[in-house]
């Protein structure tokens, strides 16, 4: 499993508009030399994003894009649907069928349930996990995904058969 190139780019390219002083227009340009993208490959995702509803574009001599949002409404599960979309979905087995129309193990299978299970626990945390959330240092993202995780396992001990799935 990896992100693309166009996920990490995109999520880069938003976190340095975060960045930015409120209400402040980015240029492409700017945002090109400050990731160290191509100038095409920012204005391909700037308009994607924009399309997505993350980033408003402005006209004019000090033009460019803001956030369409506040950086703690837009979380990185759904820039990732919109840049990539999802890593197991319901055509999933559908498309990896082999030569069959169905999959051969479409009534019993282990491995179905394993992608399942990574992308409920995927989509989970990142839709907890917001713009404003990756503004924090590397340590103190640790510790906040560490805080996360001892509070899904003291829910799973208070309600075991709702884990067991």
């Amino acid at each position: 499993m990896k992100l693309s190139a166009q996920e990490e780019y995109g999520l880069r390219c938003l976190l340095h508009m975060v960045r930015a002083e409120q209400g402040e227009s980015i240029s492409i340009p700017a945002i090109s030399r400050a990731e160290g993208l191509s100038i095409p490959n920012v204005a391909k995702l700037m308009r994607l994003l924009r399309i997505g509803g993350f980033v408003s574009s402005v006209r004019g001599q000090a033009g460019g894009y803001t956030l369409a949002r506040p950086a703690e409404q837009i979380t990185v599960g759904e820039v990732l649907e919109l840049l990539g979309g999802v890593v197991f979905g319901a055509a999933f087995c559908q498309r990896h069928s082999g030569v069959l129309e169905d999959c051969a193990h479409k009534e019993d299978c282990a491995v179905r349930c394993l992608w399942s299970t990574m992308q409920h626990l995927l989509e989970n945390l990142l839709k907890k996990t917001t713009l404003r959330d990756l503004q924090r240092s590397q340590r103190e993202m640790r510790a906040w995904l560490k805080s996360l995780e001892s509070v899904e396992a003291g829910a799973a001990e208070a309600h075991p058969a709702a884990s067991s799935g």
